[in-house]
């Protein structure tokens, strides 16, 4: 990438990490080569994109970038050199003449190779000198649907260079988890390593059901005969429908619990529970019939459920 990356997602350098990561969301949804097959231009776009979140993502890289350390790819930018003559005029200095070592940068030299050693060490081959180094982690990020996430799935991502990389999900994932997947980075130098692919993974709300630890939570609407005379219902679960009994008398906000139908955590923890919040819902037209019934029962019946809270 030598594009700005700030350019790339159109954010200004004043963006905060939310600002940043959905504005690369946004380009995904309209570049992300699955979703746009028919576009040709698409996969420049997204692999452009990715590389500049990636980069933006992490604030000391982002800071890096900043400062001007490094360019919008990542890499290192040359730190400005200065040479032995840039020295002669300082006190105890000494000048080589024409012809001699004024332009080398002695102090840079020995610097580089003490890096190169840091880096991953080095072998001497026939006079020359190989280093290895393990090659540097990628960053990536994938968005799962909810059910995805809780009972785990197979998911296909598309890297930057247009390959393709299956991505077992556990069950039990949890939204802003990160996947490692060994070996599947960038290209080790000589002999060293190649680094990991890192999947941080973003989970999508459902439209019933929300996660709490390891619990489903769900409002269950039910009608007013179930409420005051129980009976058994369908309910939804993430494994499918189940009965549930209703106690006689239940009330608004009233919790039932589900045990055993919750997640299903990663090693030997135990499986979660689905809590279940019970909402009564009166018919959507009251009818003659049911407005003299209530009519009488009120006459008859002296129930104030605000009697305690006014006292």
């Amino acid at each position: 990438m030598s594009r700005d990356p700030y350019e790339v997602l159109g954010v200004a350098k004043t963006a905060t990490a939310d600002e940043i990561k959905k504005a690369y969301r946004k380009i995904v949804r309209t570049s992300h080569p699955d979703l746009n097959p028919d576009d040709p231009d698409a996969q420049s776009r997204f692999i452009e994109a990715t590389e500049a979140h990636d980069l933006l993502k992490d604030p000391a890289q982002r800071a890096r970038y900043d400062r001007g350390e490094i360019d919008a790819s990542g890499a290192e930018r040359a730190p400005e050199r200065k040479f032995y003559r840039d020295y002669s005029g300082a006190d105890g200095a000494s000048r080589q003449g024409a012809g001699g070592f004024e332009d080398f940068d002695t102090a840079s030299i020995f610097e580089e190779i003490l890096r190169q050693r840091g880096r991953g060490g080095q072998s001497h081959d026939r006079g020359d000198w190989a280093f290895n180094a393990p090659g540097p982690d990628r960053r990536y990020q994938l968005e799962l649907d909810f059910l995805e996430a809780a009972k785990g799935a197979q998911k296909r991502i598309t890297l930057p260079d247009g390959q393709s990389l299956d991505v077992k999900i556990p069950t039990g994932t949890a939204d802003g988890q990160t996947i490692r997947l060994r070996g599947k980075g960038g290209e080790g130098m000589g002999e060293g390593p190649n680094g990991d692919a890192l999947v941080t993974l973003s989970v999508r709300p459902h439209k019933i059901y929300r996660r709490e630890g390891n619990d489903i939570v769900l409002t269950l609407p039910i009608t007013i005969d179930e409420a005051v005379l129980g009976g058994k219902v369908q309910t939804p679960t993430i494994d499918g429908p189940v009965s549930l009994t209703i106690p006689a008398g239940a009330s608004s906000g009233q919790i039932l619990r589900l045990r055993g139908r919750g997640v299903q955590p990663g090693g030997k923890k135990p499986r979660g529970d689905q809590r279940v919040e019970l909402r009564i819902v009166t018919p959507p037209k009251i009818d003659d019939a049911l407005k003299d019934f209530m009519e009488s029962w009120r006459e008859t019946h002296s129930h104030d459920p605000r009697k305690e809270m006014m006292s």
